[in-house]
């Protein structure tokens, strides 16, 4: 979330950014504290608070993006029939390759960095698009 807003600023493109779970293992929670520290590190401000996706998201969302393709599949059963958002995976046109973004949160610091490092790459391609698709 982080690392879309800061490259929608940069880009100037105006769009709305949140972030949400499949499950609710975490809501309610910071992010965790090795996030936060490599976020730091790069210049990223982590100020959201878990929370769990809900139904009135694919109303209110034209993109929802999943990190990996369990959440991808938890998310096309969670929308509902009347669904307008489109779902699909973060990295699906991502210049350095389609694939998922590893879950870092079982491993050591450097897994956070990485995930980082995935995400900023990602974000400008996603925005180029967007910019593209609607101006």
């Amino acid at each position: 979330e982080a690392a879309i807003r800061e490259a929608a600023q940069e880009m100037g493109v105006d769009l709305v950014v949140d972030s949400a779970g499949t499950g609710g293992w975490h809501v309610g929670s910071p992010p965790d504290p090795r996030m936060q520290q490599a976020a730091t590190r790069e210049g990223l401000e982590l100020d959201s608070v878990a929370r769990q996706v809900t139904i009135s998201d694919f109303a209110e969302f034209d993109l929802i993006l999943a990190m990996d393709r369990r959440n991808l599949e938890d998310l096309l059963a969670l929308a509902p029939p009347e669904c307008h958002a489109e779902i699909r995976l973060f990295r699906d046109d991502d210049p350095e390759g389609p694939g998922e973004v590893p879950d870092p949160y079982y491993g050591g610091g450097d897994g956070f960095e990485r995930v980082i490092d995935i995400c900023e790459a990602g974000c400008r391609g996603l925005l180029e698009q967007i910019r593209d698709r609607h101006g």
